[in-house]
């Protein structure tokens, strides 16, 4: 522990020195969040998309820094972002950045490339994903979309219907590490299927999800990369079956058979995919049958059921993110600054989860970001947030007296 001299008197009577223990330093909440992000990948990702050309006052680490604030704070506005950093400048020099002006944020949201932040956040993803990944098996990967309503402002890009304006969020998440993979936005228009279609595609890998994504041309797609997919069969869809399997008594399964899908998806299109599927009938929770269908004609029955009812952690992580992060109130209109905030959210979901993994005090996710949230910019340790603040000690100080 270092000793810090306090002072030093003379006086023809007597010389007195004091000395007092200094505090230990203790970081910010925010300044702990951002410990496990790979700030060498910024520069890299600026210099390939030209990020930092057009906007000289705010450069791409405190534009991601000012966004990253916003998020972990709630803040629900331009103006609610700029004044909570204004209020915090005396702890902002140590994170790199300073305070921006509202109209700076703004002109950075519009102009800055998107694909910077997209790049960010894959290089964070990388890094994370080693860390939060539970299990060493096989990938899976659930696939589904969200949709972001958004006001009439974005009526350039997001018409969706008459009076109505939207975008989607499609993501790939991994239900063994609790976070995404890969995600893209596009307008709400945008079919889930045509999305999908355009997302890489991991070889070997298990894809679960539902009828949005009902095309026999993607599954034969995942099937010639080596892929298992897991989804559902509508009700009218026939079965040409080859062959009945047999069905554990206590497994939930009603039936297991191998057969063949219809040669034609509709009437203008052939069947991209003429060798056997497997179907497996389960009932839901609520009682209703559900025919999921798989190219894997070797797993247990029971293993491609349970695979399927993974889909609804994507599920909640759309509920989660949309209850605790910023992706409905947005700080701007345009497509570019829609796709910024939702890649920053992102990033703020990672460190939030890395964050949250790192500590065993707080037990629920949505509690440990509600403390995040109310302790943010204050000197407290991010794994003792259930703890009272701590209380600065007593000076321990002594003199030492000299007479003549």
């Amino acid at each position: 522990m270092a000793w810090i001299l306090l002072r030093f008197e003379h006086s023809p009577m007597f010389e007195t020195r004091k000395w007092t223990r200094a505090m230990p330093h203790q970081n910010i909440v925010l300044r702990d969040l951002l410990k496990p992000f790979p700030w060498h990948c910024v520069k890299p990702a600026v210099e390939k998309h030209g990020a930092d050309d057009l906007s000289r006052k705010l450069d791409t680490k405190q534009h991601l820094l000012t966004l990253l604030y916003g998020q972990f704070s709630g803040a629900s506005s331009l103006r609610e972002v700029v004044n909570g950093m204004a209020s915090h400048e005396a702890r902002l020099y140590h994170l790199g950045t300073e305070p921006v002006k509202r109209s700076t944020l703004a002109d950075a949201n519009a102009q800055r490339p998107w694909q910077v932040f997209s790049d960010i956040f894959a290089a964070l993803l990388k890094q994370a994903h080693r860390g939060l990944r539970r299990s060493a098996s096989g990938a899976v990967r659930l696939i589904d979309a969200t949709g972001i309503r958004l006001s009439s402002l974005s009526a350039d890009w997001a018409t969706f219907s008459a009076d109505v304006y939207g975008a989607k969020a499609h993501v790939v998440y991994d239900p063994q590490a609790s976070c995404p993979v890969y995600f893209a936005v596009t307008p709400a228009t945008i079919n889930d299927i045509t999305a999908a279609k355009a997302m890489p595609v991991e070889a070997a890998a298990t894809y679960v999800y539902d009828l949005g994504y009902y095309d026999y041309g993607f599954w034969a797609a995942l099937d010639a990369a080596g892929c298992r997919f897991v989804t559902r069969l509508k009700k009218n869809t026939p079965l040409a079956v080859l062959r009945e399997n047999d069905v554990p008594q206590d497994g939930g399964i009603l039936r297991d058979r191998i057969g063949l899908l219809p040669q034609r998806l509709a009437s203008s299109r052939r069947n991209p995919l003429p060798k056997p599927v497997r179907e497996i009938c389960v009932l839901s929770d609520s009682g209703r049958e559900l025919r999921i269908v798989t190219n894997d004609l070797e797993a247990p029955a029971a293993e491609i059921a349970e695979l399927y009812r993974q889909r609804w952690q994507i599920e909640l992580f759309f509920r989660w993110i949309k209850q605790t992060l910023r992706i409905e109130h947005f700080l701007g209109t345009s497509e570019n600054a829609v796709r910024i905030q939702i890649a920053v959210a992102l990033i703020a979901f990672l460190l939030l989860r890395l964050a949250y993994a790192a500590q065993k005090a707080v037990l629920r996710p949505i509690d440990f970001v509600r403390l995040v949230r109310a302790n943010l910019m204050q000197r407290r340790r991010i794994d003792r947030l259930l703890e009272p603040p701590p209380i600065p000690a007593a000076s321990n100080q002594f003199s030492l007296a000299l007479n003549p």
